[in-house]
This record gives C-alpha cells, sequence and structure tokens, in this order.
C-alpha cells in the first residue's frame, strides 16, 4: 500500500467497526463512547442507543455490583487483572435475554500514563459454551457409571 494512500484511510475507524468481535470503549464512569458494527450484531443495541448510555445495558443485574467493583478497582490501577485473559461471562442482549460472551479487557492510558477508560472485546459463545456444558456433564455421568 503506498504511503500517500494510508494517510488517507482512518485505520483505527476501520478496524474497530470492521473487527469480527464487538470493542466497546467506556470512560471513566462506565459510559459506553465505542461501540462497534459487530457490538451492535451481537448485543442488539445499535450504536444510537448505545453511545452515551452505561455499561449496564450489557450486564445482567445479578453481575453489575461484582463489575462495578472490577471497573472501579481496573481504572483506579490503572490496569486489569486479567490482561491477557479471555473470560466467559454472561451478558444482556437488548431483547432482555441472557447469553454467554467471552470477553478480554484493558484500560486505555493517555500519554502521561492515567486511565482514559477501559475496552473490552467481546464474543457471542453461547452456543459452544452451553455445548460444552453439556458435554462436561456427560462425561461426568459417564464416569460416575463406570465407578459403579
Amino acid at each position: 500500500m503506498n504511503k500517500e494512500l494510508v494517510t488517507e484511510i482512518d485505520f483505527a475507524n476501520l478496524l474497530v467497526n470492521q473487527s469480527p468481535d464487538a470493542i466497546i470503549f467506556a470512560d471513566l464512569s462506565g459510559v459506553i463512547r465505542v461501540w462497534n458494527t459487530a457490538a451492535e450484531r451481537i448485543f442488539g443495541f445499535s450504536a444510537d442507543v448505545a453511545i452515551g448510555a452505561s455499561l449496564d445495558i450489557i450486564i445482567p443485574e445479578s453481575f453489575r455490583e461484582a463489575h462495578w467493583q472490577g471497573f472501579n478497582r481496573a481504572i483506579a490501577d490503572s490496569v486489569t487483572k486479567f490482561v491477557g485473559q479471555a473470560l466467559p461471562t454472561k451478558a444482556l442482549r437488548a431483547d432482555g435475554t441472557e447469553f454467554y460472551v467471552e470477553l478480554s479487557f484493558a484500560i486505555i492510558l493517555d500519554k502521561e500514563g492515567k486511565p482514559l477508560g477501559s475496552v473490552a472485546h467481546a464474543r457471542d459463545i453461547d452456543e459452544r459454551f452451553i455445548k460444552e456444558r453439556a458435554n462436561r456433564r456427560r462425561l461426568k455421568e459417564l464416569e460416575a457409571e463406570v465407578v459403579k
């Protein structure tokens, strides 16, 4: 690619919007500021609805207290304890249904190392997670039968 073309393309915007995974950036107070096309598809909220809303729109009620404790701690520490990890958890769709996603997180820092907010990458793993859980249960049942 030639340099002239490179300077004309907004790579950050292209990378975020064409990512196959949801990319969500929330500011220091947990308000969504970036919501890509994959986030729209996965969670069912349009960017118009999600941007400016609290992360609570995608966090099941039963997880919110723990989420905000972890979020606030990570912002205060300028780092998340989950660096390099992708974690399965439940999320909330626009229609109110809960489903499993795999999330990875990072705290975004400015040039001086001060936190600006948090970015999360999310992938819908609902079908896979449910199948794997059923397989683990079945394996446990079969192992119990062998022990008898």
